[in-house]
């Protein structure tokens, strides 16, 4: 017979083996939330870049700002895809648009979702939907593989099905492809007519009514993305230096100017 010792053993064994989910944060306390296991986190931190710190990307920041300033405003607002190039600035935007906006004292909050827990999403909407206060969700790095059912989820989140998202919020959705879903290789080839190929992977983004590109960043743009760091930083600015570090990374972003800024920063005995 199990005494009672064992009894609290085997239970906590059990609970290290399957926590109990994260406590529910109030959905109207926190500038950002994570959407974890069904349940509304808030983030440990949430502290965005300065929307004026973005450099070259004016004319993104000009479309995604205005769009989601409306969504704060209780207007009718477009769910945004933010596609291209990697560490273009497309997760920085978002967040610092929503900082931006919370700066002004709009009552918008992000929540940030994990591309796999997109099929739970019916379930943030029941929790937030009746609240006074407008929410970007913000899904990272978004990518499906070919044949998978999460195309046909996110349509339904899109365009209505009858879990469409509400009115007081809006996917802020970033991916490396315009098409997000993974093109086979040779397929076109294959196909009868490859244009219609194409224009089927385009059917999910045509979804989204705002859809913002994101081009390779050349030099001028990639210094002049150091010099607005440094200055703002109170950092020593070395166009060459900042040239060098990107030319040994084998990549020009905004990414790789800001890990070289933090660079600079250590160097110098500075917090960023």
């Amino acid at each position: 017979m199990t005494d009672a010792p064992d009894l609290a053993r085997i239970a906590a064994a059990l609970e290290r083996i399957s926590p109990p989910p994260p406590p529910a944060a109030d959905p109207l306390a926190a500038p950002a939330y994570v959407w974890r296991e069904g349940v509304l986190v808030a983030t440990r931190a949430f502290r965005p870049l300065a929307l004026d710190l973005l450099t070259g990307v004016e004319a993104q920041k000009a479309q995604v700002l205005a769009n989601t300033r409306r969504l704060a405003d209780g207007l009718p607002a477009h769910d945004v895809l933010l596609w291209g190039a990697r560490g273009t600035g497309k997760s920085s935007l978002v967040k610092s648009v929503v900082g931006a906006l919370q700066g002004e004292g709009k009552g918008i909050a992000l929540i940030e979702v994990a591309p796999d827990a997109l099929p739970t999403l019916p379930h943030l909407f029941d929790l937030i939907a009746p609240l006074e206060r407008a929410f970007a969700l913000f899904v990272d790095d978004l990518g499906f593989e070919e044949g998978s059912a999460g195309p046909r989820t996110l349509r339904s989140l899109l365009e209505g099905g009858a879990e469409a998202r509400p009115d007081n919020a809006r996917l802020h959705v970033t991916a490396n492809r315009r098409h997000i879903v993974s093109r086979e290789h040779g397929e076109a080839d294959r196909a009868i007519n490859a244009r219609d190929v194409m224009d089927d992977k385009l059917a999910l983004a045509d979804r989204f009514g705002l859809s913002v590109g994101f081009h390779n960043v050349d030099q001028p743009t990639y210094v002049a993305m150091v010099e607005a760091y440094t200055a703002a930083l109170g950092l020593p600015f070395d166009a060459a230096d900042a040239i060098a570090w990107a030319t040994g990374r084998g990549a020009r972003s905004g990414r790789v100017a800001w890990h070289y800024v933090v660079e600079l920063a250590g160097r110098e005995g500075k917090r960023v």
